[in-house]
């Protein structure tokens, strides 16, 4: 698999079909619902899933040459074990003293040029000339595929290209009226209806596992939302396919949650519908273009929506904007809580570049922001993101500030001590107004204020120096929690304090 994701201590079992578990509702005297359209009532028979699509899974084997001198993992065991350890634990068996390297002892040394098995995986065929979609993760750094049906006939594979933000990759085979999948519609999953996984776990070829949908668009901190299932995934389902009860693709077999290395009950799927816009590119040009608009963003909390006025904890918060970027030159500010792009609505960070990814380089995007307390659309012109691409900060501006004569230090409601920027420090960092955090204590030190950090708002009130923002936090609710956005170096962000009652 790709990698593990911990959840803690309590994960999900795998699914357990017994007698005396789940029963037919005949069975049990009730009487039947109405069914929707292509669910299932009783237990689900998956025989005509597998015999439809089993024969286009694939086993995708690879290899790589090494050079002279060269070591190998020297590693015990079967190929399985093998793929095993590389994909659950970098490579060898951590050591109990150090779980992150493995222990040192007798490495073989490989002739010149010798071709050994890195890893193995699975695959689905897309086309009856030869297309095989998998995860990127399945053929990264190999020097030869191998795809082996279950006929038995074995094709090398050339690589079309591979996507690691979405774990996509595509395969050619040269091949004829080979068999296919039929692919599905990842936007109508139901969380709770039957799905199964077609692969090859530690090299098991085409095993089938049976689950149910159990979240979709699960948050992983990878550029998609993934298909969550409780369908049984292990190293060598890398890459196959997720089916539906209509014996439709809705997914590629991607990932697992575990603390053990081992299955635990929760795995994820890329969504059918992204990896096959990603898969249309990889196949025109070997390559992904996606679009960028230049912002650091982060999520809003309850706190931050409640003191700026929004109905909910939603959109992205912009921390940073790339000096010179589209979001610059368009007007777009650290601090504007964007709640939509292009009309979508933004109800986490991770959906804003998700969205800008999709959207064409050099078009025009409408992206709707929140901004002292009205919203307010913005034109954006799309640039193209280039590999691994985020918004840069440009030159950091000095954290400390020049002494003053006469230094306005007066404490406010909020319990942090504040005065004027000086015309340098303006310049250096590119401000207009704002006030310098000389000293905090109390709750503004436990929100996390600094010394050295700028004030740019209050709630929704701009400041422009230090008497004003004592006279806004001098009328503030003690009741109600408020919110300032403060710049950091060339950081902003929103940080929830509560006033202090008098």
């Amino acid at each position: 698999m790709k990698k593990n994701i911990s959840f803690g201590r309590n994960t999900l079992s795998a699914l357990m079909l017994s007698a005396g578990v789940l029963f037919a509702p005949s069975l049990l005297g009730a009487a039947p619902a109405m069914a929707a359209p292509g669910a299932v009532v009783g237990l689900p028979d998956f025989t005509g899933l597998v015999d439809e699509a089993g024969p286009a899974v694939v086993n995708i084997r690879t290899t790589e040459r090494l050079k002279q001198r060269e070591s190998a993992d020297g590693l015990p065991g079967d190929e399985e074990m093998q793929e095993f350890l590389r994909r659950f634990f970098g490579g060898a068996m951590p050591t109990p003293g150090n779980p992150n390297r493995a222990p040192r002892g007798r490495r073989q040394q490989a002739p010149s040029d010798e071709q050994v098995q890195r890893g193995i995986g699975s695959g689905f065929i897309i086309s009856p000339d030869g297309y095989v979609m998998t995860n990127a993760h399945v053929v990264d750094g190999a020097d030869d595929v191998y795809v082996t049906l279950t006929d038995k006939r074995e094709f090398k594979a050339k690589v079309l290209g591979a996507d690691s933000r979405t774990d996509v990759a595509v395969l050619k085979i040269e091949g004829d009226k080979l068999p296919t999948v039929t692919i599905g519609d990842s936007d109508k999953i139901r969380v709770g209806e039957w799905v199964i996984a077609i692969g090859s776990p530690f090299n098991l070829e085409n095993t089938v596992t049976a689950g149910i949908i159990s979240a979709k668009q699960r948050d992983t901190g990878d550029y998609l939302a993934l298909i969550q299932s409780d369908v049984a995934v292990n190293p060598g389902n890398s890459g196959g396919p997720l089916i539906n009860m209509r014996g439709e693709v809705i997914g590629i077999n991607s990932q697992i949650a575990t603390l053990s290395g081992g299955y635990n009950g929760i795995s994820f799927a890329v969504p059918i519908d992204e990896a096959m816009r990603v898969a249309d590119q990889l196949k025109k040009s070997g390559k992904v273009t996606r679009g960028r608009i230049g912002v650091q963003i982060g999520e809003v909390s309850k706190e931050v929506a409640e003191s700026l006025g929004l109905k909910s904890a939603q959109g992205a918060e912009v921390s940073l904007v790339e000096p010179g970027g589209p979001a610059d030159k368009a007007g777009i500010k650290a601090g504007d809580i964007i709640l939509k792009f292009n009309g979508a609505q933004i109800n986490r960070s991770s959906d804003l570049p998700r969205l800008v990814g999709n959207t064409s380089v050099n078009s025009k995007a409408t992206v709707t922001v929140w901004r002292k307390g009205a919203q307010q659309d913005i034109a954006v012109t799309v640039a193209e993101l280039e590999q691994d691409k985020a918004a840069q900060a440009g030159k950091p501006g000095k954290g400390k500030k020049a002494p003053k004569e006469e230094p306005e230090n007066t404490a406010n409601a909020l319990g942090f001590t504040v005065s004027d920027l000086t015309p340098l420090q303006k310049k250096e960092l590119g401000l207009d107004g704002g006030a310098f955090v000389e000293a905090t204590e109390g709750v503004a030190a436990r929100a996390g204020l600094r010394q050295g950090d700028v004030v740019l708002q209050l709630n929704n009130i701009e400041i422009k120096d230090a008497k004003q923002f004592n006279g806004a936090a001098a009328k503030l609710d003690p009741k109600k929690g408020s919110t300032v956005l403060v710049r950091r170096g060339e950081v902003a962000q929103w940080i929830s304090l509560r006033p202090i009652s008098k």
